[in-house]
């Protein structure tokens, strides 16, 4: 079976879940929004979190998508950066303990974290401090670590470094990795659009976006979205909520439908889990149809759920759905 390795920014997620909103004017912290603070003010909501019930899991965009393919039965590498900390010992066995073949490098600063504030409405809020995961560079990345991969998976959070993805792109393709990236936020597409698009040009084999990061890449619709990043990737999928999401590879276009949630609980980590459960397919050599509906199954259940960890008890029900989703078709 088919190796892949991801990369990305390994935070920690600190989740509270608040009574009222009286947090946000003692912070100073617009509800809904996310604050990046700096290593002065860490030790401050350190502190605030101590007093809190919290909940704490292993975090990051790409992390999250590699440890949700591990479940799913995938040979998985990661590279991510953190401190030398509890905290970043927390990160380091969590990945261990799934049997993923991290390669962490090590900073000077402290480990970097999400903290998450839900508020009785549902809206998250976040202060969040990216310390040591914001100092992966160029030179702790070598062709030895991605050596007996087949595919590397980069968050789009990562190409406000362009030395460094430009670096380990260039790396992978020398050694003939298929090279996955999740666009990840649409205002950082927005920012960095020319560098996004060197990037899909040059470098991508498949894309994951949402409607608005797509709008963001080429200010148009799905369907021209959708052409226009199957021109230069061989796959490119474009996910559209409650609508479910579109496959493009070479001139065939596939609509999945969702596996809908009436209401749900926490959307943070639907895209990456969508990815993993696609890759999950692809890597076993299913259909893009199969592929499709194992990124819906996983979207679906870390929806229901707070924060971007499944119980074992939800994995085996996934294992259980996925399986039936194979032989049904």
């Amino acid at each position: 079976m088919d190796k892949i390795i991801g990369i990305g920014n390994a935070l920690t997620d600190i989740m509270t879940v608040l009574e009222n909103d009286s947090f946000f004017k003692t912070m100073n912290l617009p509800k809904g929004s996310t604050q990046f603070i700096d290593k002065e003010r860490l030790p401050e909501i350190l502190r605030l979190l101590a007093n809190m019930d919290t909940k704490r899991v292993p975090g990051g965009s790409s992390a999250n998508t590699i440890r949700a393919l591990a479940h799913m039965g995938i040979n998985t590498g990661y590279i991510g950066k953190v401190g030398h900390d509890e905290t970043g010992d927390f990160y380091r066995n969590s990945m261990y303990s799934l049997g993923i073949d991290a390669h962490f490098r090590y900073s000077d600063f402290p480990s970097g974290i999400a903290s998450t504030y839900i508020s009785a409405d549902g809206e998250r809020s976040f202060i969040d401090y990216l310390g040591a995961a914001a100092t992966l560079e160029s030179s702790d990345i070598d062709a030895d670590v991605l050596k007996g991969y087949n595919y590397l998976y980069i968050e789009g959070y990562l190409v406000q470094n362009h030395d460094m993805i430009s670096h380990v792109m260039e790396l992978a393709k020398s050694h003939q990795i298929k090279i996955c990236m999740d666009m990840s936020s649409y205002n950082v597409v927005a920012a960095d659009l020319d560098f996004f698009k060197m990037l899909i040009n040059n470098y991508v084999d498949i894309v994951f976006a949402n409607e608005q990061e797509a709008s963001a890449y080429t200010q148009k619709g799905v369907e021209e979205a959708l052409d226009e990043l199957g021109k230069h990737c061989e796959i490119a999928i474009v996910k559209v909520g409650s609508k479910g999401s579109y496959i493009r590879k070479g001139r065939n276009t596939i609509h999945v439908d969702p596996d809908f949630v009436e209401h749900p609980i926490d959307t943070n980590g639907a895209g990456d889990y969508y990815a993993a459960g696609f890759l999950s397919g692809l890597l076993k050599g299913y259909s893009l149809e199969v592929c499709g509906r194992l990124g819906s199954l996983l979207s679906k259940n870390i929806i229901n759920v707070v924060g971007t960890a499944l119980s074992e008890e939800q994995w085996e029900q996934v294992t259980n759905e996925s399986n039936k989703i194979i032989t049904d078709i």
